[in-house]
């Protein structure tokens, strides 16, 4: 459970810090940010929000370009920002170098096939190894966990939040893939991490997962309008039909004019971020 500290700042009273640790279940170093809001120095445990970024991104983009600290500071939140993959010259990418997959391109599946079994293993990583980390060196109350994350991380909230329903009181999501099933980054990830067997590919797809029978409270989904993967990816209406078959609440809001980029994401961080917090019990 060591911890080296790369960098720390602070920011709206509170601590920015970046952090990395030898990860046994991806079998590298990872890197991952925390925000700790003031009044953590008097002892609190305050709620940790969980923060999945999309595919090319590190823990750096939301960190840098987020805009969150200030809602975060206010509303006494942890914020955590784990890497998308696992890192290194020994660690398997995609044969061809593209963006979608290997490298950047977790997916948040613990990959069967090889090679890439060995070290991707990101959701291990994600709900289970990292989160003792943040228990044992943060003062996060881990009995209040809310979740959300942009595109491919908007995926692995949903299938994450979906699975581990009684760890998480909510879950968000920004421009996510909502089916991997049912799409070209989705069907390319999922094949070449757990193989041909679609079966199996269910429990990573939030449409699917809902119509198997998983349940969350409520979910809140902003898609920007001007989206250039919002048909051909993301297809955020196939989640609406799914949610509203099982009688799950889901606030999609098309933002008109707004793309996939971090303008789009920070511009509505606050507002889920408030969202999240009522459900965390701090507002």
């Amino acid at each position: 459970m060591a911890l080296e500290t790369v960098s720390t700042n602070k920011a709206f009273g509170g601590t920015q810090g970046v952090y990395r640790h030898a990860s046994t279940a991806t079998g590298t170093d990872m890197t991952f940010s925390v925000y700790v809001p003031p009044g953590a120095e008097a002892g609190a445990r305050l709620p940790v929000i969980w923060y999945l970024s999309g595919l090319t991104c590190t823990h750096a983009n939301v960190t840098e370009k987020g805009e969150f600290r200030r809602a975060c500071a206010e509303l006494g939140l942890i914020f955590v920002a784990p890497d998308t993959s696992p890192r290194g010259e020994a660690v398997p990418d995609d044969p061809a170098g593209a963006y979608d997959f290997g490298l950047g391109a977790g997916f948040y599946v613990d990959a069967t096939e090889a090679p890439y079994a060995a070290n991707y293993r990101m959701y291990s990583y994600v709900t289970e190894e990292l989160p003792a980390l943040i228990a044992a060196h943060f003062p996060a109350d881990m009995g209040a966990q809310a979740i959300t994350g942009h595109s491919m991380g908007g995926h692995g909230a949903l299938t994450i939040a979906l699975r581990n329903p009684d760890r998480y009181r909510s879950v968000s999501a920004f421009a996510p893939i909502v089916s991997p099933l049912r799409c070209p980054w989705g069907e390319k990830a999922l094949g070449g991490y757990l193989g041909p067997d679609r079966a199996t590919w269910r429990a990573h797809d939030a449409t699917a997962l809902i119509e198997d029978g998983a349940r969350v409270p409520a979910i809140l989904i902003d898609q920007g309008g001007a989206d250039s993967f919002l048909e051909g990816q993301l297809k955020p209406g196939l989640l609406a039909q799914a949610c509203e078959a099982a009688g799950i609440p889901l606030t999609l809001r098309m933002q008109d004019g707004y793309d996939h980029s971090y303008y789009f994401i920070s511009t509505f961080l606050a507002d889920h971020l408030r969202w999240h917090a009522e459900r965390l019990g701090r507002r």
